[in-house]
């Protein structure tokens, strides 16, 4: 029952993506399931009792990072449990998240990502070969978000603006550019679909080869079919070309506020993580070319 108003709540009030609530959901079974081994509940657990969960997850090997947005999720779930006056003690007030090594965004080089995207041989002919150098195209060239992608309609796409409006984390609206190259595709796609004749009535932009609603794992095979051919990077995810995208602004001079705006973040520190990339360069740079480095 608690699970279900908070699933509820996340939905309906916060307005969070699917994409969040299944995380949230995931974080909270897997946190219930540890729970009932011991025979508790969600309203027996005391502040001890999640420090054994945490440890727990540290000798299974989880990483800290995993392991803190675990705990952000249970934080979250208490504290809506007392807003609600469905229980009394929060256990998970006290609880301190763990340290992490500082780590910077993966990046793919430019030119390898503009000389994919230039190749005529990579990408297949058709339908599902256009679409997945859509796919491309669209994360690396508008930094946006997988959820962010899965949920564009063909009606959020102005071609004569060449701009798309975007629902963003919580629906929040924005409006990102688009390059002319980019544009051309997407204008081939869209002729492209409707050959297809697809029976696709709520207009969404990426679909699968029979006109479906795209997923996020068939997003993750295409992006990491496709990245395979010009890096050696393990990490090959959606969120990599969004890295990559910001990173190219802001060696190229972009303001960070500016970038914040692209990206949609609500706030100028999660963008200021992308500055380290660009000062590392320089550094190269740096070293490459002044007489005394």
């Amino acid at each position: 029952m608690f699970l279900e108003r908070f699933d509820n709540y996340l939905r309906y009030e916060k307005r969070f993506s699917v994409h969040t609530i299944n995380a949230y959901q995931r974080d909270l079974n897997q946190f219930k399931e540890f729970l009932t081994l011991s025979e508790l509940s969600f309203e027996s657990a005391s502040y001890g009792d999640l420090r054994s969960w945490i440890v727990d997850q540290l000798e299974s090997k989880s990483d800290p990072s995993s392991i803190n947005r675990k705990l952000s999720s249970v934080r979250s779930f208490y504290k809506f449990l007392i807003r609600e006056d469905l229980i009394k003690h929060n256990p998970a007030l006290q609880v301190k998240s763990l340290k992490v090594p500082r780590r910077l965004p993966v990046v793919i080089e430019e030119t390898g990502l503009n000389n994919l995207l230039d190749s005529e041989d990579v990408f297949e002919q058709g339908f599902e070969g256009l679409r997945d150098k859509l796919v491309i195209e669209l994360l690396f060239g508008t930094g946006i978000r997988l959820a962010e992608l899965l949920f564009i309609k063909e009606g959020d796409v102005d071609i004569y603006e060449r701009q798309i409006r975007i629902f963003g984390k919580r629906k929040k609206e924005r409006i990102v550019p688009v390059p002319v190259s980019l544009m051309t595709l997407l204008k081939d796609y869209i002729k492209e679909k409707q050959l297809q004749h697809f029976d696709n009535s709520a207009g969404i932009l990426i679909v699968t080869k029979t006109g479906t609603p795209a997923y996020p794992q068939l997003i993750y095979r295409v992006v990491k079919k496709y990245l395979t051919y010009i890096t050696t990077n393990k990490k090959k995810s959606p969120h990599v070309l969004r890295h990559s995208f910001a990173t190219g602004l802001l060696n190229k001079g972009a303001d960070l506020n500016a970038v914040k705006e692209l990206l949609g973040h609500s706030s100028l520190a999660a963008t200021q993580i992308y500055t380290h990339n660009s000062v590392e360069r320089l550094k190269t740079i740096y070293k490459q070319a002044h007489p005394k480095a």
